[in-house]
């Protein structure tokens, strides 16, 4: 079984910064892919930033020049480094991987969400 944790979350005024963390454990031959997604309140989920192990990473514009996407592949863990938060991020910050666990199988797992409350 795999499992997604995520920490780091938590309040910060606008212009600060947090650093979240996404660790896997589990039955894991490799990850193919781990990124970050986040949902505010009556809003859809949306794409955060994801990165492969040999790929260049992907941003949404909202946070190009602002997060960065890091892998640490010993650890299988994935970072997003915010840096000068805006009240517009606000919202659960999920993250997700595409793991191989057999021979035959990838699945695609999410961890439980960690909250970034950005106060203006």
């Amino acid at each position: 079984q795999v499992q997604l944790v995520e920490s780091g979350g938590g309040s910060v005024q606008a212009g600060g910064s947090l650093r979240l963390s996404c660790a896997a454990s589990g039955s894991i031959i490799s990850i193919n892919a781990m990124g970050w997604y986040r949902q505010a309140p009556g809003k859809e989920r949306e794409l955060v930033a994801t990165t492969t192990s040999g790929g260049s990473p992907t941003y949404a514009d909202s946070v190009k020049g602002r997060f960065t996407i890091s892998r640490d592949n010993a650890k299988n863990t994935v970072y997003l480094q915010m840096n000068s938060l805006k009240p517009e991020d606000t919202a659960v910050y999920y993250c997700n991987a595409l793991i191989r666990v057999a021979y035959y199988r990838s699945n695609d797992y999410w961890g439980q969400g960690t909250q970034v409350t950005i106060s203006s």
